[in-house]
C-alpha cells in the first residue's frame, strides 16, 4: 500500500506449523479416511449409499436425514474424521472443495419457483442453496467456531 511517498509493508510471521492431520474423500460410493477405505457400496444409488455409510460409522444425528445431499456428504466425512478425536477450535480449520457447488439443491429450489401456477418456494430447501451451509452443520454438531473455506473448482 502506498500513501504520500510512504510505503507500508505488512509482514505475517507464522509461528506454528500447520498441517493436514486428517482428511476424508467420498467418491464413487466409497468413503475413505486418510487413504483407507472405511465403507464402500457399489452399484447402488446415492440415498442407499449415504444411509448405509452413516449407519456403518455409527452416526446418530436425526437432522442428518433432513439435510441436502451436499451437506450429507460433508457431514458424513466430518463425522468419519472427527469421530474419535478430541479437538479444540484453535487446532481445526474446515476446508471443502467440489466442482459443482450446491447445484443439486439449486435445481430443486429453481423447480419450486419456476411454475407460476404451482409457485411453492421451500425455506427448508432454500437454506441449502449456499454450498458452505454444510460447514455450518458440522460446526453446530461439533461446537466449532473456527476458520473455514469452501472452494468450487
Amino acid at each position: 500500500m502506498q500513501y504520500s511517498n510512504i510505503v507500508w509493508k505488512n509482514t505475517l510471521k507464522l509461528t506454528t506449523n500447520y498441517h493436514i492431520s486428517s482428511y476424508c474423500k467420498i467418491e464413487n460410493n466409497s468413503l475413505q479416511c486418510n487413504g483407507t477405505t472405511v465403507f464402500e457400496l457399489k452399484e447402488v444409488l446415492f440415498p442407499e449409499f449415504i444411509k448405509n455409510a452413516a449407519k456403518t460409522i455409527g452416526l446418530e444425528y436425526p437432522k442428518f436425514f433432513k439435510m441436502d445431499n451436499l451437506s450429507k456428504l460433508a457431514f458424513l466425512g466430518a463425522e468419519a474424521v472427527l469421530k474419535n478425536s478430541s479437538i479444540e477450535d484453535s487446532e481445526v480449520a474446515i476446508v471443502f472443495a467440489n466442482k459443482s457447488s450446491s447445484l443439486d439443491t439449486d435445481v430443486k429450489y429453481q423447480d419450486s419457483i419456476s411454475d407460476s401456477e404451482n409457485y411453492f418456494p421451500s425455506p427448508a430447501v432454500f437454506v441449502y442453496t449456499l454450498p458452505n451451509i454444510c460447514v455450518g452443520e458440522i460446526s453446530i454438531r461439533h461446537k466449532l467456531k473456527t476458520e473455514n473455506a469452501f472452494f468450487v473448482f
